[in-house]
């Protein structure tokens, strides 16, 4: 490997950085968007049942908050009926929504990152390729020979630059798209949990008084 980086030369070192880089992010992004940590499965039929005949404790809240994305979006819903009991549909909506919101713009963290590093990478490969060519045209002699030291090291750094710049942008490209799918997947599932609790929770909501 360490033969590889010295005849790729100084245009690898990017993109060994680069690589070093979205592995990071897909790793922590393939550890956070597992389904227990951001929509279990049988969740909000859990919180339905729970508040079947009243509303929950605080600390009940509490632990729905932490036990997930999900979890937190529910709660919210919660604590909006518990402090204000008279709280109409389109404000329990509105809190919902809110919510939903920032969860999703969580579950997109690094995302850009990576789509970033699939787009730049092969870019990167083509400025090594560039740098390969300019190094086997200086190997040619005025004299129309040539220094074959210098032509092997020009052909070394086009191509294994070029393949490196491919083999981490390939793997990126489809990180990210299956990244998207799912918080796309996600954000689908918590629309059409907040359109069951809404109603279900507008049950608790004290009538407003009638204005005379």
């Amino acid at each position: 490997m360490l033969s590889i980086i010295q005849a790729a030369g100084w245009p690898i070192w990017p993109l060994l950085l680069c690589s070093v880089i979205a592995l990071a992010l897909i790793i922590e992004r393939v550890s956070s968007l597992r389904t227990q940590r951001v929509a279990p499965p049988r969740l909000v039929d859990e919180v339905l049942s729970v508040t079947r005949t009243s509303l929950p404790a605080a600390d009940v809240v509490n632990k729905l908050a932490v036990n997930s994305v999900l979890g937190s979006v529910l709660a919210s819903g919660l604590r909006a009926v518990i402090a204000e009991p008279r709280i109409s549909e389109v404000a329990l909506r509105d809190t919902f929504e809110s919510s939903g919101r920032a969860a999703i713009h969580n579950l997109e963290r690094y995302l850009n990152s990576i789509g970033t590093i699939a787009s730049a990478a092969p870019l990167l490969g083509l400025l090594g390729t560039v740098i390969g060519m300019i190094e086997i045209f200086g190997s040619q002699a005025p004299t129309g020979g040539n220094n074959p030291a210098l032509l092997a090291h020009g052909i070394s750094v086009a191509l294994y630059n070029t393949a490196f710049g491919l083999m981490i942008a390939i793997p990126a490209l489809m990180f990210y798209r299956y990244f998207r799918r799912r918080v796309d997947s996600y954000a689908l599932d918590m629309e059409q949990a907040a359109e069951r609790m809404v109603p279900h929770l507008m049950r608790f909501s004290v009538p407003r008084p009638a204005v005379a």
